[in-house]
């Protein structure tokens, strides 16, 4: 029964010794921050990557570019003014003012944009 006992108290110190062990405690949060890491690489880094090309070709549109708005309307820009633009679409040749983060898509290839 002493031996018993004897075992308990050295596991428990042990247990007490590795965890106040600063290794053992990094040791723990080691896959918490890499989980993060991960995250980082294959979550927010690309989306970000996605936001700032988007942003770019919202603020390169040019007047007679033809673009697609994110409601799925087609047509060519007529004006610009600060956030909002101007587009022509149709063949009555309607004009709709839409602002500049409803762009979804420039179809317009222009020479002096590079690859």
């Amino acid at each position: 029964m002493n031996l018993m006992m004897l075992e308990t108290a050295s596991a428990s110190t042990a247990e007490g010794a590795a965890a106040s062990n600063p290794w053992s405690m990094l040791m723990t949060f080691v896959p918490l921050i890499l989980i993060f890491v991960v995250f980082y690489f294959l979550l927010i880094r690309p989306q970000k990557k996605r936001e700032k090309a988007t942003s770019e070709m919202r603020n390169n549109v040019q007047v007679g570019d033809e673009v697609v708005t994110q409601g799925g309307i087609v047509g060519r820009v007529v004006s610009i003014k600060e956030d909002n633009i101007v587009v022509e679409t149709g063949s009555e040749r309607s004009k709709i003012r839409i602002k500049r983060w409803a762009i979804a898509a420039v179809e317009t290839i222009h020479d002096d944009v590079e690859a």
